[in-house]
């Protein structure tokens, strides 16, 4: 496994932790971090960080994007991918858009339900669709 990928699947799990206990996942980080257990690439501080300050955004459009689905009644897994696939759709630029949903797509086959992959990716799509159009 690429080592982005190794550190898109520790930032998963630090969102996904936070999200489920109901915890700032920048505490989750700075915990984490505070127990040597912390990420040991770099790329992972820089996804939960984005993530974090961008949240309100990125759920912003999640919520529109997501038909028929509120964040709450989403899989808390398929969120965290959702969240980390847009923050690298819209803020990282050095992550071409191609990478950043195939590797949101390998998290959430990986890691949730059957239903989940058509539902990521057709999110994904969309919003990669309206980049351009989106504030």
């Amino acid at each position: 496994m690429a080592a982005r990928s190794k550190a898109r699947k520790r930032a998963l799990d630090l969102l996904f932790a936070a999200d489920v206990r109901g915890e700032s996942a920048l505490a989750a980080l700075e915990q984490a971090l505070a127990d040597g257990e912390g990420p040991t690439n770099d790329y992972t501080d820089v996804l939960v960080r984005g993530v974090v300050e961008q949240q309100s955004r990125i759920d912003e459009l999640l919520s529109q994007y997501s038909e028929g689905w509120t964040l709450d009644r989403m899989p808390a897994v398929d969120r965290n991918v959702l969240r980390l696939g847009v923050w690298e759709l819209l803020y990282a630029t050095d992550v071409p858009d191609t990478v950043a949903v195939s590797e949101a797509m390998a998290l959430v086959r990986d890691l949730s339900t059957d239903d989940s992959p058509p539902f990521v990716n057709g999110i994904l799509g969309a919003i990669q669709r309206d980049r351009a159009t989106l504030d």
